[in-house]
């Protein structure tokens, strides 16, 4: 079973509040794949080991779509930072903000870059 890292969104894995995640790769995903959520599995340190999160998640859905169409349909934009566990945020609640903040974390993305949207359930 593959890994997947929640190494930014820790807290909504382990809570349950985060039911799409989105990816700059990730295309060969399909509907049906099991994945394990865990903290971190890149970069691990000597000694460090991969941490699962919670039982495994279930992709239900998978497609690929601009950053920014979070931005250009706001209802869309609002309903999927709520999916991607931010809606209490105090930063990153608003589709632009979270946009941005995707955006600061993911070395050359921009608004306008195509990712991955993983939308999974918990098993």
């Amino acid at each position: 079973m593959r890994n997947i890292s929640f190494a930014l969104t820790t807290s909504q894995i382990v809570a349950g509040t985060k039911d799409v995640t989105r990816r700059m790769g990730w295309q060969f995903l399909k509907v049906g794949d099991l994945l394990r959520p865990v903290r971190k599995c890149m970069g691990l340190r000597p000694g460090e080991k991969v941490e699962a999160l919670r039982a495994p998640i279930r992709v239900i859905d998978v497609r690929r779509e601009p950053l920014c169409r979070m931005i250009d349909e706001p209802a869309y934009g609002h309903d999927e930072v709520r999916r991607e566990g931010f809606a209490a945020s105090e930063h990153y609640a608003a589709p632009a903000a979270w946009v941005s903040m995707f955006c600061a974390t993911h070395m050359g993305c921009t608004p306008d870059r195509v990712v991955t949207r993983i939308e999974f359930t918990y098993e």
